[in-house]
Formats: C-alpha cells, sequence, structure tokens
C-alpha cells in the first residue's frame, strides 16, 4: 500500500498535534467508496500528512492510527515551526473552521498547490516570453538569473505552483 487518503474530523492543539478520526466506517468517502474495518491494515506508520494530498508538499505526519467502532483514529503533527501552510491550516482548525478538515480549509482559502505539468508550462512560457533579458543573464552564467525566473512564475502563478516542477521544468525548457 503506497497511498492512504483520510478525509479527517480532528480537534488540534496549540503545539501542532492533532488527533480524532480519520475515517467513519461504513459511510462513503468523496467518490463513493465505502471504507470497511481493516481497510487500513497494513498501513506503515509514520506516514507523511499531505498537503492537498500532493506528495511533494508534506506539512506533518501521522503518527498513530487505531481501528475502533466508529472508525479509524488517527494521531499526528503539523510542522507549524517550519512550513507555512501548516501553520495557516493549523490556524484556520484552531479557531474552530474545521468543517470538513483540513481539506476543506484548504479548498475554501484556495490554498491547494497547482502541480499540472500543463498549466506551470504555460506559465514558465509566459514568463520567459516577458523577461527575455533575464533568460540571457542566466544562459550567461549567472544563477540569480534563474531564481528571479522562478520568483516570476511562482508570483504568476500566485504561490501556488509546486516549486520543486517550477525548477525542473524551468531548467528543461532554458536548456
Amino acid at each position: 500500500m503506497d497511498r492512504l487518503f483520510f478525509e479527517t474530523k480532528i480537534a488540534a492543539d496549540d503545539a501542532g498535534a492533532i488527533r480524532g478520526i480519520a475515517w467513519k466506517f461504513g459511510a462513503p468517502d468523496r467518490i463513493g467508496d465505502v471504507i470497511e474495518p481493516g481497510a487500513f491494515k497494513g498501513a506503515v506508520l509514520p506516514l507523511p500528512m499531505l498537503f492537498g494530498h500532493d506528495m511533494g508538499d508534506p506539512v506533518g505526519s501521522w503518527e498513530a492510527a487505531t481501528e475502533k467502532a466508529d472508525g479509524l483514529h488517527v494521531e499526528g503533527k503539523l510542522l507549524v515551526n517550519d512550513v507555512a501552510r501548516a501553520r495557516e491550516v493549523f490556524a484556520a482548525m484552531w479557531a474552530g473552521e474545521q468543517q470538513g478538515g483540513p481539506d476543506a480549509i484548504i479548498e475554501a482559502r484556495g490554498l491547494r498547490q497547482t502541480s499540472d505539468s500543463g498549466a506551470i508550462a504555460a506559465m514558465i512560457d509566459e514568463v520567459l516570453a516577458a523577461h527575455p533579458a533575464v533568460v540571457d543573464e542566466y544562459r550567461a552564467g549567472k544563477q540569480k538569473a534563474f531564481n528571479s525566473l522562478v520568483g516570476q512564475i511562482m508570483k504568476a502563478a500566485k504561490g501556488k505552483a509546486n516549486p520543486q516542477q517550477v525548477n525542473e521544468l524551468l531548467k528543461q525548457k532554458l536548456g
């Protein structure tokens, strides 16, 4: 098993520790699958807690999971001191904005990261076309020019583009 999807109903403390029910057994998930007891058997913990289900964007870890009569209960920790998005989601949860758990907060606040290669490539093309002098500086060996282009792409993406993909695709396009 290489991926687990938790739809959580959780509580958090001021240190970022979170706990609660990840899934109610016998209830359909977002796509209609019904989760039954034993479905998470064999899951190896800890598991990364992902921002927007993006494997490249961990915001914490799930440390414990226990099956109880009503569902799968989990305990974990948001990396509130290390990851800005984790702090924002945590602050919203702490303020009582938990209807639907972290995913609902991410959607409501427009925090979902863009990992669509096509969309990122289109933004890169626009930035390269708009900044030919910076492209020339990079090709002349100035690394700071690359960082400047990454900054312009992230600005165009309103900070939502997957930074790893931005770097990889930009390197490919610049040759």
